[in-house]
């Protein structure tokens, strides 16, 4: 997914190594088609929730990446990565902002 998305952000003039780049994920994805993600039953099944983000990770801009992952009980069922769409001014600024795009999303997963 974050391969992807990186590669995205230079579709309007690609070169070589964005063709390459290309070529080489989705060779990926071809060979891992037939990948899963298996849930054990149980009974103690709880909501985990997981996020981190990056400092200024885009060379490009300067603005950071966040992620956030949720399992409920042996497998993860639902996670996202974004570019922040706005230049943090230090890493608990990046990390503040993804731990509430993390909340939010955890709230819409409560009232399913």
């Amino acid at each position: 997914m974050f391969a992807t998305s990186l590669l995205s952000r230079f579709m309007q003039s690609p070169s070589q190594v964005h063709y390459a780049a290309a070529k080489r994920i989705l060779r990926y994805l071809r060979g891992t088609k037939d990948f899963g993600i298996w849930y054990k039953s149980t009974n103690d099944a709880k909501l985990v929730g997981y996020t981190d983000s990056d400092w200024a990770g885009s060379v490009d801009d300067m603005k950071s990446t966040s992620g956030y992952t949720f399992s409920l009980g042996s497998g993860i069922f639902t996670w996202a990565s974004k570019k922040q769409a706005t230049v943090a001014q230090s890493s608990a600024e990046a990390e503040y902002i993804a731990a509430a795009a993390t909340s939010n999303h955890a709230f819409g997963l409560e009232g399913s």
